[in-house]
C-alpha cells in the first residue's frame, strides 16, 4: 500500500512546490505535472466532467476538460496531480477499466467533496495552487472581507483560481 496516502495532502502539496522550485503566483501547474512525468491532455469532454487521471504504460495522463474555464482547468490538473502523488496505488492496482486503465475523474462525486480521496485531492490542489508560503503573507498584512468580492477577485486572478478556490481555500485556514 502507498504510504503517502496517510500524509497531509497539503503537505505532500508544500513538498511538490519546493522540490519543482516554485516561489511565485500563479502556481505553474501544467509545468509542475510535465516536469513530474504526467501528460496533461486537453479534450472536449461532458460538460458535468472537469478531468481524468490514468495510467498508460507506466505514464500518469491526466485529460481535462477543453471547454472549461482556464482557471478551472488549472483546478482539475492539481486535483489530478493529487490523485497521481497520493493515489497512484489506486490507478494501477484496481480492476481497470476504460481499455484496460484505471480511471478516475474530476465529476459531480469529486465536487462534492464526499469521498475520501476526492477530499484528499481537493485539499492537494487548493494548497498546490494557493500556497501557504505565498498566501499566508497577503492574508496577514490586508484584511478581507468575505462579502467583499473585488479584493477577492483581484487575489484569485493573480493565482489564476476561482472565486470558489480561494474562498475554499479561505476557510481552511479559519
Amino acid at each position: 500500500m502507498n504510504t503517502k496516502r496517510k500524509q497531509d495532502p497539503r503537505k505532500l502539496a508544500q513538498e511538490v512546490l519546493e522540490a519543482q522550485g516554485v516561489r511565485t503566483a500563479p502556481v505553474p501547474v501544467e509545468k509542475i505535472a510535465k516536469a513530474m512525468g504526467v501528460q496533461v491532455r486537453f479534450s472536449p469532454l461532458d460538460e458535468e466532467l472537469s478531468g481524468m487521471v490514468f495510467i498508460k504504460e507506466g505514464t500518469p495522463i491526466i485529460g481535462v476538460n477543453s471547454l472549461h474555464h482556464p482557471n478551472r482547468q488549472r483546478f482539475t490538473i492539481a486535483h489530478e496531480l493529487g490523485h497521481v502523488v497520493m493515489h497512484r496505488d489506486l490507478l494501477t492496482s484496481e480492476v481497470h477499466v476504460d481499455k484496460q486503465f484505471r480511471v478516475l475523474m474530476r465529476d459531480a462525486t469529486a465536487a462534492s467533496g464526499t469521498e475520501t480521496i476526492e477530499i484528499e485531492a481537493n485539499k492537494f490542489a487548493a494548497e498546490l495552487l494557493l500556497p501557504a508560503f505565498l498566501i499566508d503573507p497577503i492574508l496577514t498584512t490586508n484584511t478581507f472581507d468575505i462579502d467583499d468580492q473585488e479584493p477577492l477577485d483581484r487575489l484569485a486572478k493573480k493565482f489564476k483560481v476561482s472565486r470558489q478556490t480561494l474562498e475554499y481555500k479561505l476557510r481552511a485556514l479559519t
